[in-house]
């Protein structure tokens, strides 16, 4: 598996589910994607948050690359999120995307990521990042291919 998402929550609401689908079928290796959702911590804020980090943890390897996405990180252009995934899958490292709960991540998992990623400094729905991430890799797979999908 070259991509893993690793999402706290629910399964994928049928309208986002339809789109990710759309474009997970125009994926191809290394740009092939697996998604794991982790449920929800049945409690709040800081317990929540350390509970879910933990999860998310178990289930990252050390030699994988990892991406957090995080409003507050690395606000990038489609071409170099494409240069930055592509660096780890041409050297046949799984990529690791998490996507945190509705109360983020701790610091243990700040600490062990690789890039912190911003898709926007506005903050969306959970289920909206999910088909936003689907099309961004799409994208990302196209401008590494050097196909006209992306103009800039």
């Amino acid at each position: 598996m070259a991509i893993r998402i690793i999402a706290i929550g629910k399964k994928h609401e049928s309208w986002v589910a339809e789109g990710i689908d759309r474009y997970q079928k125009r994926l191809k290796r290394p740009f092939t994607v697996e998604w794991v959702l982790l449920p929800h911590s049945a409690r709040e804020g800081h317990a929540a948050r350390v509970e879910e980090s933990e999860r998310i943890l178990s289930r990252i390897k050390p030699e994988e690359f990892v991406v957090l996405l995080d409003e507050r990180g690395k606000l990038l252009d489609s071409p170099a999120l494409s240069q930055a995934l592509l660096s780890p899958l041409e050297t046949s490292q799984t990529i690791v995307i998490v996507i945190g709960g509705a109360y983020g991540v701790d610091q243990t998992v700040h600490s062990s990521v690789d890039l912190v990623w911003s898709l926007s400094r506005l903050v969306f729905p959970h289920q909206l990042v999910r088909l936003i991430l689907a099309e961004q890799l799409y994208r990302a797979q196209e401008i590494a291919a050097g196909n006209p999908y992306h103009h800039s």
